[in-house]
């Protein structure tokens, strides 16, 4: 796909992004993004590994929705993202990323118009997570596919970054966590299908000493979680 195929809607794609609310993590950029070379370096590698081996299966080309400062899409080779924080957009352009200021909810590219769509930590700090997963359906192809990335509630990484949420954490204190059974109920009612599950990160938060390899199926005890869901057929049972 070409880039002008990215922006079918340009005219009203300019008009939209001068109005796109300010994003909190404008004035959390930088120390978010330097938390994946520092502390989170380790359990950054992890989940990129648990990612790429799905990325075969997965048609392009690739969008992710809440791109941030585009390390996961650099890292996976996702072409193409949306963001509504202007300085960490920037960060993903510089990294190579044909980036888009806005929100995941708003109509700013064509439908149909990629294979996979995909929302890595992305989910737990959206406004409306049913119009994104709605907007996801609009603009992935008919086989396309949706790919999570997910700190799932009811895991010890879940539940300790609650714990910071209550506590007014600058980055948590924005997030809503959900439940493996809430997104997938969420999945559901946007038109997708849940068709496979890969969990990772089954160290406990502050106790990550080394690689792991993923397990597929659902774990509760697991801290990240990757749903692959497509368009139609039976929900995939757990």
């Amino acid at each position: 796909m070409s880039s002008t195929n990215y922006r079918t809607r340009e005219s009203s794609t300019r008009g939209r992004q001068n109005n796109t609310e300010w994003s909190p993590f404008d004035e959390l950029a930088l120390e978010y993004d330097a938390w994946f070379d520092k502390e989170g370096s380790l359990i950054f590698f992890i989940e990129v590994q648990a990612f790429r081996e799905l990325l075969p299966s997965l048609p392009k080309p690739w969008l992710e929705i809440g791109v941030g400062s585009g390390r996961f899409a650099q890292a996976l080779g996702i072409e193409a993202g949306v963001d509504p924080s202007f300085k960490l957009l920037h960060m993903a352009r510089r990294r190579g990323i044909n980036a888009f200021l806005g929100r995941g909810e708003q109509e700013l590219l064509d439908e149909e118009s990629f294979g996979t769509v995909f929302l890595i930590v992305a989910l737990c700090f959206l406004d409306s997570p049913s119009g994104v997963l709605m907007e996801a359906k609009r603009i992935v192809i008919p086989s396309g596919k949706l790919v999570l990335g997910l700190v799932l509630k009811e895991s010890p990484w879940g539940q300790l970054y609650q714990q910071k949420k209550e506590e007014g954490h600058r980055f948590y204190r924005y997030a809503t966590f959900y439940s493996c059974d809430e997104v997938v109920r969420l999945i559901v009612q946007a038109g997708f299908t849940t068709e496979k599950i890969v969990s990772t990160l089954f160290q406990r938060p502050h106790e990550v000493q080394h690689v792991e390899e993923p397990k597929e199926g659902y774990f509760p005890d697991a801290g990240f979680t990757i749903m692959v869901a497509g368009k139609g057929a039976a929900e995939l049972e757990r």
